[in-house]
């Protein structure tokens, strides 16, 4: 089970861009695929976002090990893809987060933290 995920938050289309940033998430899905394929991450989920007023439009989130997720981060073609949707989405995001028993090792980091408060 995954302990730790990557977070990719994007907003609105540039515009005159929509044809380019249909094209590169369709590219980003057939990569994000074949990684899942190769056993490379566990899974990804899309989401997109009803309209709110806010600056994000959609989502995807990666799971996988720990370890997975930095090997990802650091690929070249990974970064290819989020350097050609910085061209085509405002406020593109890429953020690390904990999940499955990531959360756990993440919460006794930091009650250990409050108990040295006390």
């Amino acid at each position: 089970m995954a302990d730790a995920g990557l977070f990719i938050g994007w907003g609105q289309v540039v515009r005159g861009r929509e044809g380019a940033a249909v094209d590169g998430f369709n590219e980003t899905v057939e990569f994000l695929g074949q990684l899942q394929g190769d056993g490379r991450i566990e899974n990804f989920e899309i989401c997109f976002l009803d309209p709110h007023g806010g600056d994000l439009a959609g989502f995807m989130l990666v799971r996988g090990s720990t370890e997975q997720m930095d090997a990802v981060r650091s690929d070249d073609e990974f970064l290819r893809h989020m350097t050609r949707a910085d061209l085509h989405v405002e406020n593109l995001g890429l953020i690390g987060a904990f999940l499955g028993e990531g959360i756990a090792r993440q919460m006794a980091v930091y009650q250990e933290e409050i108990g040295a408060l006390a």
